[in-house]
């Protein structure tokens, strides 16, 4: 399968990816444990049917030591065990911030309160922030049908 376009190929696209890029980063460094960033964007990348992010996120998260039980569940994590309650709050909000249109009404208030119970302010922000930029970064990647599959961590260039 051949991309629609080459993102980092293209001037333009590649001057805003690395934008989107440089936020990634700035999320990376606050202070939401690295296990719920790949949980969450691993999830919204599923929601989002992005191959090329659910490729990156699941072997990002397994080459830090995310165990496969966990990554087999997160499709199906109100029926598992593995997770945290701070864990699965984060998937709640990453599936009601992903599915707006289904949602009728985005995030609900019983939501946003439970995540506010185990998570402080700045750890809110990088939630939300991370959920609208992983969606962002799997609408160009699904319009562009980017390829899956081939993604090794520490690959330069890529997105957070």
């Amino acid at each position: 399968m051949d991309a629609r376009l080459n993102l980092f190929g293209n001037p333009l696209a590649g001057r805003s990816l690395k934008h989107i890029i440089a936020a990634g980063k700035v999320l990376a460094d606050s202070t939401l444990p690295a296990a719920t960033r790949e949980l969450v964007l691993l999830r919204a990348s599923q929601i989002n049917g992005c191959g090329v992010c659910v490729d990156m996120h699941a072997k990002n998260a397994a080459h830090a030591g995310e165990t496969s039980t966990r990554l087999n569940m997160v499709a199906a994590w109100r029926e598992a065990t593995v997770f945290t309650d701070a864990e699965r709050i984060a998937l709640e909000l990453t599936e009601q911030g992903t599915r707006i249109a289904d949602a009728a009404g985005g995030v609900t208030d019983e939501v946003w309160a439970t995540a506010a119970k185990h998570y402080d302010e700045d750890e809110l922000a990088a939630l939300v922030s991370l959920i609208a930029l992983i969606n962002a970064i799997n609408r160009v990647n699904v319009i562009t049908q980017q390829p899956a599959g081939a993604y090794q961590p520490g690959q330069p260039g890529q997105h957070g």
